[in-house]
């Protein structure tokens, strides 16, 4: 299937004219491989006339942000669409209004569409058909497959038996037609509380499938809906709610996730037993599972409620609108989907796998730029004082065209604290007494001497420079191991960045032995005291930046201002994922 974002290699190089007709052969023969279960399916349906075109939704419920999961969902419904020529809509499933707000509406609406998912003008809503549902389930009344029932819930799931007892006749089972749409009436117009009464679909009580003995299909529920105010006091149940939703659209490939497989028996049922001439067909696949990540709303919601995050947006989460604030690419998160892949067998992903995808897709379009996180001064005691001269630094030098900018050098400057250190570890090529290094796009320079405070914390290290190593040669031919970065000090912004760590303690696990989340303590660690290469001070929210040596970084967008901008570590530049040979 084509990820949207990113190119199908699938070609075969070798065009010769003699050999076009293999190739063609071959190369198709590469795609029918290449084609998930789901793809085949679809074809499938196609090829026997079953469908002529495809039509695919995302149907979130608007009970919190979207995560890193629902992408995989988002961008295998919308890629499904656009490889077959079809239409994708945004649907919102919004038939519990116990826990739904337009919040989290409009945060799912703009994840969808930042992800290049494009529904057009297909927005809707499952409580546009709430009046359409109502006529379905009087429908079902009038055909004897709905009845009322008078039993709480407690009673329908004892009445329900389980796999190996099937189930007891809810006595409302034994109701006419007449009293039941009554009785249906009444539950629309106000006259029972909450929980007193339902309406179940009749089924069988005896059935295999638990799901298809006799569900309920509405519920009263005196709850202030988000879209259709206190219109309704009823509301329809997710497993009716959902093939209508589907059917009414046109939906033709229902495409959902492993937990609704046993489901499909009733998707199927309430689609034939509603009448609609032209059934969706439901089709499941595996969700994508992160390790040691937390993904639950409600584990996300006590996060933000408790304070140990400062949204859903946190940059430590992996919800949609947090991985964005922290710097991740639709690219990366595409990419991240696609080595996934689409399978029936339930798999885990680790967090490495998406930090390699959003490093892999910045390293050739940012700039590198120099900021010292940690500074030490460093002092060229053989540079004229007053001094300054403007460098050519490259941009990128692995991307010569993105050019290259001027950047101050003069007789102060600033340098990571780890970059010096009084007595080396063997094999340590950076600064200390006696040692000569680069400093990147400038000079050669030598310790020469440092100075320390009363409490023994080194406070500035003096160089000599050599003036002829400009080029980033010596003209004597002499070799340093090292190169180190730098800022100049006369020039150089003060900002706020911030490092960010998983928020799972990965060696303790997900969770103690009590159920609560094993949170990792340095998870955010924010310097204040970090300077930038002035060009940053313009920096707008969501600009990224590699920093040399310290990774990729993008300007937060909630706490940035005009000329303050706050950095973001996206991702750092070491890897332990290793990409399989395959891909």
């Amino acid at each position: 299937m084509l990820i949207p974002g990113h190119k199908d290699i699938r070609e075969n190089k070798k065009m010769a004219d003699e050999s076009l007709r293999n190739v063609s052969e071959d190369t198709e023969k590469k795609e029918v491989v290449s084609k998930n279960f789901i793809e085949r399916e679809i074809d499938k349906d196609l090829q026997e006339g079953v469908y002529d075109t495809v039509h695919t939704r995302f149907p979130p419920e608007p009970n919190g942000y979207l995560h890193v999961g629902h992408a995989k969902s988002i961008l295998l419904n919308y890629g499904l669409a656009k490889e077959y020529g079809g239409k994708f809509n945004l649907r919102f499933d919004d038939t519990n209004p116990t826990k739904e707000k337009t919040e989290y509406v409009n945060a799912i609406i703009e994840d969808v569409k930042w992800l290049g998912a494009d529904f057009e003008d297909r927005l809707f809503f499952a409580s546009d058909y709430f009046d359409e549902m109502y006529e379905k389930a009087v429908l079902l009344i009038k055909k004897g497959k709905a009845y009322v029932s008078d039993l709480t819930a407690d009673e329908i799931k004892a009445y329900r038996g389980d796999f190996n007892t099937p189930g007891k006749e809810d006595p409302g089972r034994q109701r006419s037609i007449e009293e039941n749409l009554q009785l249906f009436t009444d539950m629309k117009d106000g006259k029972y509380a909450d929980g007193e009464k339902v309406l179940r679909a009749r089924i069988d009580m005896a059935a295999g499938n638990i799901n298809m003995r006799d569900p309920v299909i509405y519920r009263i529920a005196r709850l202030s809906h988000h879209n259709t105010g206190d219109k309704w006091c009823i509301y329809p149940m997710y497993d009716f709610a959902h093939p209508i939703e589907d059917a009414i659209e046109g939906i033709t490939h229902s495409i959902c996730t492993l937990e609704f497989e046993d489901h499909r028996p009733l998707y199927d049922w309430v689609v034939q037993e509603c009448e609609y001439p032209h059934p969706p067909r439901q089709i499941e696949f595996a969700k994508m599972y992160l390790t040691n990540v937390v993904t639950g709303k409600r584990y996300i919601k006590r996060l933000v409620d408790d304070g140990i995050v400062d949204g859903w947006d946190d940059p430590r989460l992996v919800t949609i609108a947090a991985l964005r604030r922290r710097g991740y690419t639709p690219e990366s998160i595409a990419k991240f989907v696609q080595l996934a892949g689409i399978s029936k067998a339930d798999s885990s992903c680790d967090m490495d796998m998406l930090e390699y995808c959003v490093r892999d897709d910045l390293k050739l379009k940012k700039a590198r730029i120099m900021a010292v996180l940690h500074p030490l001064k460093l002092v060229v005691d053989n540079y004229p004082e007053g001094q300054t001269e403007e460098l050519d630094i490259p941009n990128n030098l692995e991307v010569p065209e993105m050019g290259s900018r001027k950047v101050r050098f003069s007789r102060e400057l600033w340098i990571e604290q780890e970059d010096f250190m009084e007595v080396p570890p063997h094999k340590y090529f950076r600064l200390f007494p006696g040692n000569e290094v680069r400093l990147m796009g400038a000079y050669f320079v030598k310790c020469v001497g440092f100075d320390k405070d009363d409490e023994g914390n080194v406070t500035c290290v003096h160089v000599t420079y050599d003036p002829e190593t400009r080029s980033g040669n010596a003209p004597d031919g002499r070799k340093v191991k090292g190169t180190i970065h730098w800022v100049d000090a006369g020039s150089a912004f003060k900002a706020t960045v911030r490092l960010y760590e998983s928020l799972i303690d990965r060696e303790k696990g997900m969770f103690d032995e009590n159920g609560a989340l094993n949170l990792n303590p340095n998870s955010l660690t924010v310097l204040t005291d970090c300077y930038l290469e002035p060009m940053l001070k313009d920096a707008k929210p969501y600009d990224s930046f590699q920093f040399v040596r310290n990774g990729y970084f993008t300007v937060d967008s909630h706490d940035s201002k005009e000329g303050e901008p706050v950095f973001n570590r996206i991702v750092g530049l070491k890897s332990s994922f290793k990409l399989p040979k395959d891909k």
